[in-house]
């Protein structure tokens, strides 16, 4: 890949920059403990794929409320009563979400050279206390509040690439799911990293949908990324 071609690296952040299967484990083991229920990790990801996915279509609702419902979700699938301060603690445990521990690192390094840009499936507030973990300033911000769409919606890439304003060419993306990301961002012409954080994990999916989508490069972590973006 010509890295020089590209002016805007845009990410996906929630399980590219974000370690959000920690973050999604460390909510459903307890709360499915407490209610005498058992998941293996890989099941609770999957479950919590499915929830999310089927949360996230129809009209427009906020991101709060989509994990809301995905909380619900597992206690309608597994029989037991989800009360609202359970369901509400989802979205609240997400701003403590950790970075991947490369993360911070890489995104300086790759600040040096290039804008860069956040196309996320989340409320704009949310995201305002996961960029304190960040430590970068990001020069656009296209959240699915300010699309009133999720990802894999075309139309949270096209907004981006308005925001942006440069021709499609000088933008590259970043990010982890193949099925929120790599497929819709191709599918508009833009050139794409899969951020394989899962390799070696089992199945390449985790907390997302499956999509056998092909980027046009793949890289195990965001330090790799940056050691061949910032040569």
């Amino acid at each position: 890949m010509n890295f020089s071609r590209f002016r805007v690296l845009t990410f996906d952040c929630y399980g590219t920059l974000i370690d959000w299967e920690s973050g999604i484990l460390g909510f459903f083991r307890p709360l499915l403990g407490r209610h005498g229920k058992a998941l293996s990790d890989d099941e609770i990801l999957d479950t919590y794929a499915e929830l999310e996915s089927e949360a996230e279509r129809g009209e427009y609702r906020t991101y709060r409320n989509v994990l809301r419902s995905v909380a619900h979700g597992f206690g309608v699938r597994l029989d037991f009563p989800v009360s609202p301060a359970e369901a509400d603690a989802l979205p609240a445990s997400l701003p403590a979400w950790p970075p991947f521990p490369d993360t911070v690192a890489a995104l300086r390094r790759l600040k040096t050279r290039y804008q860069l840009a956040i196309i996320s499936n989340t409320d704009d507030d949310l995201f305002a206390e996961t960029a304190k973990r960040l430590e970068v300033h990001f020069d656009f911000v296209i959240t699915a509040q300010q699309a009133g769409s999720y990802k894999p919606s075309l139309n949270n890439f096209r907004q981006a690439v308005a925001r942006i304003g440069l021709p499609k060419e000088q933008i590259l993306h970043c990010a982890q799911s193949r099925f929120h990301d790599v497929a819709p961002a191709r599918s508009i012409g833009l050139a794409t990293v899969w951020v394989n954080r899962r390799a070696g994990k089992g199945t390449p999916w985790g907390a997302s949908m499956p999509s056998e989508a092909q980027p046009d490069l793949e890289v195990p972590d965001l330090k790799a990324l940056a050691a061949l973006a910032v040569p």
